[in-house]
């Protein structure tokens, strides 16, 4: 049994192993994945004379972290053939993707588990919960019909005004997001199209004001809908048609008129320094504080960390090894804490992590990353 990372001549080789764990996607789905993503991403495999048995498909996208832009690798395509399972390839697999992504310096790698039990052992924890709605007919929206306003897919050639109004107008709603160029909605277009879907434009006296994907395979999907809080009757209205034009009911994801929360994407801290440095200190605050880290995985991690910021580094935290530690924090706990997905206080109660008063007390002063937006499928 060898495990090695694919050169990307040899992507197309995964198909097979993707078609048969993935049986429910579309041979239209797996066309655009390996003529389009496959371009660029990493694959790790364990093959048996010559089959591929286990992947592991790391898809890069680059990040705002807070000020920063950084590049990271989304995890899919996890699978194993089932001959092969509970011999521990996945495990493998994944402790030699992250300490390459590691080796890289890259903050963190995230995922959307398929169970979170999989991953947990990992130290990948929670991060992001979706807004969702259950599935809504064409009345169950504020219909206001308007023949000023205009609904349309996008082509191509929209894709770069569609990127500058989600940049103009959004990019400063999330702490965490994937940077939306105009490769991003290009690539997002043919995604949609794969499903049956596309990317659909909201117009209002000639100027775009919403847009929002969608496809329409097992189910009528609409994702991440982004528009002017003034035209949110509109993108109504545009949902309530689409849904009548699919005759299907639609549901939403990544709306924050969604009354279900789901949690959705999981992170797992990779080169600690790094992340640290795209934190930043509460407004007013001076944080000095100093803990021991425990990673089992990426033990260049396990290190006694000094963490400060105030007014002097304009707010950013600076990260340097120390000696004196205030207390003890496992990475998936301290994960957990940097994305606000857990308090300081519930970070505490954690098995293994241990913090003294002082050291809560400073750790409340970070700025944690409690606005995450990571709605990518693939």
């Amino acid at each position: 049994m060898e495990l090695r990372k694919l050169e990307q001549k040899e992507h197309g080789n995964t198909r097979k192993l993707w078609e048969t764990v993935f049986s429910e996607d579309t041979r239209e789905f797996l066309d655009y994945y390996y003529f389009l993503k496959t371009r660029d991403n990493e694959i790790f495999v364990m093959e048996e004379e010559g089959r591929i048995c286990s992947m592991i498909h790391l898809n890069p996208y680059t990040l705002r972290i807070e000020e920063d832009f950084r590049l990271c690798h989304y995890i899919v395509g996890v699978a194993t053939g089932e001959p092969f399972r509970k011999r521990g390839y996945m495990g493998m697999l994944l402790r030699r993707a992250m300490q390459e992504m590691y080796g890289r310096k890259e903050p963190f790698t995230f995922l959307m588990p398929a169970a979170e039990r999989i991953y947990t052992p990992y130290d990948f924890r929670f991060v992001y919960d979706q807004r969702q709605t259950e599935e809504l007919k064409p009345e169950d929206f504020l219909r206001t019909p308007d023949t000023s306003v205009l609904f349309q897919d996008a082509s191509l050639g929209d894709a770069r005004e569609a990127a500058a109004f989600a940049e103009t107008h959004f990019a400063g709603n999330s702490q965490v997001c994937a940077r939306r160029d105009e490769a991003y909605y290009q690539t997002l277009m043919f995604e949609q199209q794969s499903e049956r879907g596309g990317l659909r434009l909201i117009r209002a006296e000639g100027r775009l004001v919403g847009l929002f994907a969608y496809g329409d395979e097992d189910a009528l999907e609409i994702r991440e809908p982004l528009y002017l809080p003034e035209y949110e009757w509109a993108f109504q209205e545009a949902a309530a048609r689409l849904a009548e034009e699919r005759g299907r009911a639609v549901k939403l994801y990544a709306w924050e008129g969604g009354a279900k929360k789901q949690p959705l994407i999981m992170a797992r801290l990779l080169h600690l320094e790094t992340m640290l440095s795209c934190m930043k200190v509460r407004q007013g605050e001076e944080m000095d504080c100093s803990f021991a880290v425990l990673d089992s995985i990426l033990p260049q991690n396990s290190r006694i960390w000094r963490i400060r910021g105030g007014a002097d580094t304009n707010r950013k935290v600076l990260a340097q090894e120390t000696e004196d530690s205030e207390g003890v924090i496992t990475i998936g706990a301290l994960a957990g804490l940097l994305f606000g997905y857990r308090s300081v206080k519930e970070a505490a109660r954690e098995e293994d992590v241990f913090m003294t008063e002082h050291l809560k007390r400073e750790l409340e002063k970070l700025q944690v990353l409690k606005t995450v937006c990571l709605n990518e499928i693939v």
